[in-house]
């Protein structure tokens, strides 16, 4: 079955159940429209944030202009091919881990992905269900440099088990209301545009309602009562 029929199949059966990946941010440099599509509609039903570039150019100039947390980079691509986006990136030091897909298959063009720094190989065609488990395996190893345990002021943030504790009591938070606090306090101490947060935490190309932030930091303060983040007229938010 072809990468596009599984994506498509699995858009439908997941529904949007992927709670746990709400904040998490995947690039997807891919040229083949459909192929694009179809792997960014089954990753959001997932619950990830995806941004597609259709050419190496766009791709190499999102992965450096815009974090994420992984990478899904084809190989043969328009402009700039994928071996040089990866190892690109790998020379500006962007850790960011990388899945690569290739419609050849055999160890050389395996071997030549992970020579130029990719994290992790898969040859067209393959199973969407793998796609989404290997994606998951890479950003937990990439991710385990950062913090599990975040802290600021008397809120505790742990990560990895998405909980939230403010002076010893679990506060329980919607999933986009964990990301954005998760997101500001990684950022702690800087001022943090809306427009970073909405496309961390929802898109690149979000189009939808203007005050998403405010409601959702609105709510995130009445459920912290702690006065952790503060708004910055006419700027975005702050964690100190």
């Amino acid at each position: 079955m072809g990468l596009l029929k599984v994506a498509e199949e699995n858009f439908r059966w997941n529904g949007g159940s992927g709670c746990d990946t709400v904040g998490v941010r995947v690039l997807v440099v891919e040229d083949e429209v459909r192929q694009a599509d179809a792997v960014r509609r089954g990753l959001e039903a997932e619950g990830f944030a995806v941004d597609v570039a259709g050419n190496g150019t766009d791709g190499l100039w999102l992965a450096t202009e815009q974090p994420y947390d992984a990478i899904i980079l084809d190989v043969m691509l328009p402009g700039i091919n994928g071996y040089r986006v990866c190892a690109e990136l790998r020379r500006r030091s962007i850790t960011t881990p990388i899945l690569m897909l290739t419609a050849k298959d055999g160890e050389l063009d395996e071997a030549e992905a992970l020579e130029t720094g990719a994290d992790d190989f898969l040859s067209k065609p393959f199973s969407y269900v793998v796609l989404v488990a290997r994606l998951r395996a890479l950003m937990r190893r990439g991710g385990s440099t950062q913090p599990v345990t975040l802290v600021a002021g008397n809120v505790e943030v742990e990560t990895t088990r998405r909980r939230c504790q403010v002076d010893g009591r679990e506060v329980n938070l919607t999933a986009r209301e964990f990301a954005i606090l998760e997101y500001l306090i990684r950022r702690r101490g800087e001022v943090v545009p809306k427009r970073e947060i909405v496309e961390h935490v929802w898109d690149f190309a979000y189009d939808g309602e203007d005050n998403v932030v405010e409601v959702h930091v609105s709510a995130l303060r009445r459920k912290l009562a702690s006065p952790i983040i503060e708004t910055i007229r006419g700027g975005g938010y702050r964690v100190q």
